[in-house]
């Protein structure tokens, strides 16, 4: 018996019975919201795509301070 493939790996909480159900109520919740406020969201859809710039940028860098990190030396000997 190899030890490496005798290790359990957790599921995952979305592959489980009760993450797949939350996904479920959370579409249909979603699907009514927006079916009820189409009318307010189409007004602004201009303004909703400019927030979604700014919240777009600062999680796609992880935070602040993600600019001009290269992962690598910057010169430095050790």
């Amino acid at each position: 018996m190899n030890p490496e493939t005798s290790h359990h790996h957790p599921q995952p909480w979305y592959r489980s019975r009760g993450g797949v159900v939350i996904a479920m109520i959370a579409v249909v919740v979603l699907f009514f919201v927006i079916r009820e406020h189409w009318e307010h969201l189409t007004g602004r859809w201009v303004y909703l795509l400019l927030l979604l710039c700014p919240l777009m940028h600062f999680f796609g860098h992880g935070g602040h301070g993600g600019h001009g990190k290269t992962g690598g030396n910057s010169g430095e000997s050790s």
